[in-house]
């Protein structure tokens, strides 16, 4: 549950990112400026304490890219409380990714 998890700088940026639509490993790295090695173990230890999940998109859809098949990321009910709660914890970060949302449009 959202309460039990000690959430870390980096975990709350992952939530953010993948909240704003960064939703596969590397559109996080992209989001966050944080390198794959803090983010795929990061990453893992959200999704075995249930705040994110992940699927495999479909091949079919990779070939018609000429690339690797992505993992997709997704909030979970508990995830999305706990990217609440960090919301508190990290109050910029919620500005950044705010700001940075509206750059997009």
């Amino acid at each position: 549950m959202p309460g039990e998890v000690k959430l870390s700088h980096t975990a709350a940026m992952i939530l953010h990112a993948i909240h704003a639509g960064s939703i596969y490993g590397f559109s996080v790295m992209e989001t966050t400026g944080l390198p794959s090695g803090t983010v795929y173990p990061a990453m893992r230890r959200l999704e075995r304490d249930d705040l994110i999940r992940s699927e495999w998109e479909k091949q079919s859809i990779a070939d018609k890219e000429l690339r690797p098949p992505r993992k997709y990321y997704h909030l979970t009910k508990a995830g999305r409380a706990t990217l609440e709660a960090s919301q508190k914890r990290y109050p910029l970060l919620a500005k950044l990714f705010a700001s940075a949302e509206r750059e997009k449009v």
